[in-house]
């Protein structure tokens, strides 16, 4: 019986209890499910080439030795098998195959297989969050079989195309637009669109990245004065035009701009992606709906949603076995790539800890003891408010060397590097951070030093730097361009120091100046440096603009 069947007849104690109830376990129970299913993946995962090639034809009969004895992986284990779509090596058979971006201007794409219990427990996950981002209190849930879906999606074969096919399957959600109109339609088009049929039909769900959905947000207002007037009356009905011409003359009473709440009466948010933490706040104030987060990605699927309170996620226990990271062994391994970093399990994390994630593939996925590239901290081990006793968690970043701008970046010192070497801009040092604007979204921060040579003759400026590496950037990373193209932000930032200051940061601390985000204070101390007697000071003699 699909999920619609049941919410059609009404059984609704029976779907929190298949979708919800993993909230209901407590630790053990969590742990005993995970390695069930570990046992499970690690039969056929052993046997497949994939897992012989991983292992070097190592045996192993349990999870405790698997964890012995495989190695951490990273894309790059399984770039020659994967990229080439090698079924016959594969623990099950690929249903279908989802892409992602690798590494912006280096390696351009990741593939990932998927199998038929991988798509089922996608399916089944991904319904979940839609369920608790509907409750009010645990065990209570409002939803009705027929809802719509104004959404933000990247279509196949990226894993958000994944969710019409979800949707199609199992409920009645109609998005807005349809999957097979927005395919045709740019991004822009696609929203328009999407918020001109939302007047007429309304808007139950709004599904898309913290980012985006803060950038069209944004824009409603605007669509909203042009939609209102005479050029394009006509292709509204009445009761649509009066209902935009009621919200405007509202707004412009109560000296305000015009927000989606005025003209929406939505029901639910859902976010997936990264910074999202950044926008909730802003996007909560637009729609009269805090969103809820929830997390996936290629390579681990649909891992982890929030409740019903917005206070941390918990990671499906069906969807990935978990291993965690600390920090500081995972800076440890940063410094030293022969370090083999100590990794500990979901009934093992400690409340404030900030955890890279390890994961396994279940259902016979690919991947295994995967570093996937991103950082959580535990927020508690258990909740009086959610009345659970597992585990939540929040999402803090990428890891420390990729620098992840909005979702839309995979920022990395190589990819720097050679967007600098195409500029063949006089560039003698450099880092690079992610840092944060007065509203507290991101942008990439880039310090250079230039050439005293280049300086001296005017040759070149901060502005000059930042046009040759957006160029660049640009052309190496698709992604990169889409910030720009989609969001209307522009990401970078760039200060050029004087010149000695990275000799003198070494001089004075005795380290060489990390390349991705290094830490603030040694951000803060690396600009203390400029004014000593070690930095020479030409930037007078450049005209800025």
């Amino acid at each position: 019986m699909t999920f619609n069947a049941k919410l059609k007849k009404k059984q609704y104690k029976e779907i929190w209890e298949e979708y919800c109830g993993f909230l209901d376990m407590d630790i053990q129970a969590y742990m005993q499910m995970q390695h069930r299913l570990m046992d499970e993946q690690l039969k056929i995962w052993m046997n497949s080439g994939l897992g012989q090639q991983l292992l070097a034809n190592k045996r192993i009969d349990s999870v405790e030795a698997f964890r012995r004895e495989m190695p951490f992986t990273q894309y790059e284990d399984y770039a020659d098998y994967l990229l080439q779509k090698r079924d016959d090596l594969l623990p099950a058979p690929a249903v279908l195959w989802i892409q992602t971006t690798w590494e912006g201007g280096c390696n351009p794409i990741k593939r990932a297989p998927y199998t038929k219990g991988m798509l089922d427990a996608f399916s089944h996950n991904l319904l979940a969050a839609f369920v608790l981002s509907r409750t009010t209190e645990k065990g209570v849930f409002h939803m009705s079989s027929f809802e719509t879906v104004l959404h933000g999606f990247a279509p196949m074969p990226y894993l958000t195309g994944l969710i019409p096919l979800v949707m199609s399957d199992e409920t009645s959600l109609e998005l807005v637009p349809s999957a097979k109109v927005a395919e045709s339609l740019s991004f822009s088009e696609k929203n328009k669109l999407g918020f001109k049929l939302g007047l007429s039909s309304g808007i139950d769900y709004f599904f898309s990245m913290g980012s985006v959905a803060y950038h069209i947000s944004k824009s409603i207002g605007a669509m909203s004065s042009k939609k209102s007037g005479k050029s394009s009356g006509s292709k509204l009905p009445i009761r649509v035009i009066l209902k935009v011409l009621r919200a405007n003359a509202r707004c412009k009473k109560e000296n305000r701009e015009l927000l989606p709440k005025d003209l929406y009466n939505l029901k639910s948010f859902i976010c997936a992606g990264t910074d999202n933490a950044r926008y909730k706040d802003a996007l909560e104030q637009m729609w009269g709906v805090r969103p809820l987060e929830i997390f996936m990605g290629t390579e681990p699927t649909c891992l982890g949603t929030e409740t019903w309170n917005r206070d941390g996620m918990y990671f499906f226990p069906d969807a990935c076995f978990y291993e965690f990271i600390p920090e500081s062994e995972m800076l440890k391994s940063f410094a030293d790539e022969a370090y083999i970093p100590k990794s500990y399990l979901m009934d093992q994390v400690i409340v404030g800890e900030k955890y890279e994630l390890v994961i396994t593939n279940f259902k016979g996925g690919a991947f295994a003891r995967y570093r996937v590239g991103d950082v959580y901290r535990c927020v508690g081990l258990s909740s009086i408010h959610d009345d659970t006793k597992i585990p939540r968690f929040e999402f803090i970043d990428r890891i420390p060397t990729v620098i992840d701008i909005a979702g839309f970046t995979r920022i990395t010192e190589k990819s720097i590097q050679r967007a600098i070497d195409l500029s063949q801009l006089s560039i003698v040092d450099w880092f690079a951070a992610k840092e944060f604007n007065e509203e507290g979204h991101p942008y990439l921060h880039f310090y250079a030093e230039i050439s005293k040579d280049s300086i001296a003759s005017h040759a070149i400026s901060a502005q000059v730097v930042k046009d040759h590496l957006t160029i660049y950037f640009k052309y190496i990373d698709h992604d990169y361009e889409d910030l720009k193209k989609i969001l209307g932000m522009d990401p970078l930032l760039v200060t050029i120091v004087r010149c000695g200051t990275f000799r003198n940061f070494t001089l004075k601390t005795g380290a060489i100046m990390q390349r991705i985000n290094p830490p603030s204070y040694d951000i803060s101390a690396f600009l203390n440096s400029q004014n000593t007697q070690y930095a020479y000071d030409l930037r007078e003699e450049v005209s800025h603009g």
